[in-house]
């Protein structure tokens, strides 16, 4: 339900419920929608029950689809994300979003090191070699997939299931970081370096050595989102 017209509903209608113009507690009707969009009834609904799925909406008797509040919203959900960072709630997300990899990845990265399988470790030690290769070129646009698929890697590799369930989180930061400008225009060598010494850490299985460098990569991406943000 992420493409075609079910998947523009979807888009608009989530999107505007993020940013307000459905306040908690509002009521959206199948009928207004279907006049607002120029859509079936079908489409609507369905825009509708994925939106309930997200827990942005619930269903009430008597009453219908009433907006929920944010504190009742799946907040890990990548649509959701991906909503509130082109909001005016975007310094809000991102800094949370930072703060939540601070909490997560550095310590996916030391189970990594105990972890990973020579797979894991050998595609790590690609991928970081992808990124310097990227970042000299100034591709930001390929430095971000390899990028996305590093973190999403380690998180895998860590063998914790959880962990790995936030590799969609993840990426939503990462591109929302590039997409709005919050990085250099040529990714920083110092956090490229730090990205090989996580892929080293890992393969040698050091797991102080990764945790440490993970960390260090966040802090820093936190730093320079911070001089971009209001």
């Amino acid at each position: 339900m992420t493409s075609g017209l079910p998947g523009q509903v979807l888009d608009q209608l989530g999107a505007a419920i993020v940013n307000g113009e459905y306040p908690p507690g509002a009521v959206l009707r199948t009928e207004e929608l279907e006049r607002a969009f120029a859509v079936s009834r079908t489409v609507a609904r369905e825009a509708l029950r994925v939106l309930e799925a997200m827990r942005l909406v619930t269903s009430r008797r008597r009453v219908g689809i009433t907006v929920q509040p944010l504190a009742a919203w799946n907040l890990y959900d990548p649509l959701v994300i991906r909503w509130r960072l082109a909001c005016e709630a975007r310094a809000d997300q991102l800094r949370s979003l930072s703060e939540l990899r601070s909490a997560t990845e550095p310590v996916a990265a030391a189970l990594a090191a105990r972890r990973a399988t020579p797979e894991q470790a050998g595609e790590l030690t690609v991928l970081a070699v992808n990124l310097r290769a990227t970042a000299k070129a100034r591709d930001l646009d390929a430095f971000l997939v390899h990028d996305i698929a590093f973190h999403r890697l380690v998180l895998a590799a860590s063998g914790n299931e959880m962990f790995t369930q936030l590799g969609d989180v993840v990426g939503e930061v990462l591109t929302g970081r590039t997409h709005y400008h919050l990085m250099p225009e040529e990714p920083q060598p110092a956090a490229v370096r730090l990205h090989i010494e996580v892929a080293e850490a890992i393969a040698a299985g050091a797991p102080d050595r990764a945790e440490a460098a993970m960390r260090a990569i966040v802090t820093q991406a936190m730093e320079e989102m911070e001089l971009g943000l209001p």
